[in-house]
């Protein structure tokens, strides 16, 4: 197994940067974009990957993916309006850490940068690997597009 880094394009969000860190450090708010279409593009993009039985809660969520086994992610840090760190567990043959950085423009947008470190093995690599870049970029495109309240 080997780390891998993906590093998304910095997107722009118009709200201020405690909006969004609010909105996004509780996975019970992106539950129901997950539920509603999300995971079937996800599905879409990489044939492999079927993800079933979704569950959250406002630190964690849990999802089965077919062939893999159950998944979960957890927030472990939350420094307030400019980092979230997440980290999967559960029975898949891939582990990783994920951080949403957050920094202010102005007092109405943020500037947001998603950073995955996955650690792969050959076969995980081969099969999603190429994928994962293009995956963090269109993960960060649907974050900034959220409707965040």
């Amino acid at each position: 197994m080997s780390i891998n880094k993906y590093v998304s394009e910095v997107k722009t969000i118009e709200h201020n940067e405690q909006v969004v860190f609010n909105y996004l450090s509780n996975f019970e708010n992106l539950s129901g974009y997950l539920n509603s279409g999300l995971i079937e593009k996800i599905t879409k993009q990489v044939p492999q990957v079927k993800i079933t039985d979704f569950q959250s809660d406002r630190d964690s969520c849990k999802f089965n993916i077919t062939g893999m086994g159950v998944a979960e992610i957890k927030i472990v840090n939350r420094e307030p309006f400019k980092t979230i760190k997440v980290e999967s567990s559960g029975s898949l043959p891939l582990s990783f850490t994920f951080w949403i950085q957050l920094v202010p423009v102005d007092s109405f947008k943020t500037k947001m940068r998603l950073t995955l470190h996955a650690d792969l093995s050959m076969m995980i690599k081969m099969m999603v690997g190429n994928k994962l870049g293009e995956g963090i970029n269109q993960l960060a495109d649907t974050l900034s597009k959220l409707p965040y309240k």
